[in-house]
């Protein structure tokens, strides 16, 4: 079984700098142009598997919409077609609880029964229907939800603060291709050299969370 936590990173800035940065020197910090021309943005979307630390799969796309993310699950599933048990930890967005997805989670755990029809009957019937279903402790794809306003319990979320800090904060972007050339290269620079699991903790003891996990 893998358990991996799941989310999305939006609105990632490509931003060219009009002028050079001023290097660090004595008595004086590194200064950067302040003025800069932007080209757009993209949406990541990072798995995080919290027993390796590892970033898997990534999706960096100009949307994410419902369509991007059953995509991406599916690209998930299928990188490792031996596992055949999954926990997928995800925040409250309607795209991680959307008609598409059910569908697919319906034919991975081979549930041929009738799903019903959107806004009217069944599983689709609603959100809270099929985030129940998706939910359900007996399949072997399952869905885990945060509590709402509370997204940060997700471990991936860290992992962006990593991303910020090191990579975004100072990329001087000239295009969207070249920004997603240099995150793709980070996450497999990260994964190479600074992955491992997170250790929560407060006043240096554990902290544990109840994920009602089967």
């Amino acid at each position: 079984m893998r358990t991996i936590s799941i989310d999305e990173k939006t609105g990632i800035r490509a931003l060219e700098r009009q002028g050079a940065d001023l290097p660090v020197r004595a008595g004086k910090i590194h200064r950067r142009e302040f003025e800069y021309t932007r080209h757009g943005t993209q949406c990541l979307i990072a798995n995080f598997d919290v027993v390796t630390g590892r970033i898997e799969g990534p999706t960096i796309s100009a949307t994410r919409n419902e369509e991007d993310f059953v995509q991406h699950i599916t690209n998930l599933l299928e990188a490792d077609p031996a596992t055949k048990q999954w926990r997928l930890i995800v925040g409250n967005l309607n795209t991680h609880q959307s008609e598409g997805l059910v569908q697919l989670i319906a034919q991975r755990c081979n549930i041929t029964r009738g799903l019903g029809v959107k806004g009217q009957s069944g599983i689709l019937k609603s959100m809270e229907s099929r985030s129940a279903f998706l939910s359900d402790a007996t399949l072997d794809i399952r869905f885990i939800y945060t509590p709402k306003h509370c997204s940060w319990l997700n471990q991936v979320e860290m992992w962006f603060s990593i991303l910020q800090k090191k990579l975004l904060r100072r990329l001087n972007a000239n295009s969207l291709d070249y920004l997603k050339e240099q995150i793709l290269k980070f996450i497999a620079y990260f994964n190479h050299t600074m992955a491992k699991p997170f250790q929560w903790g407060k006043n240096k003891k554990p902290l544990t969370a109840k994920l009602n996990l089967p």
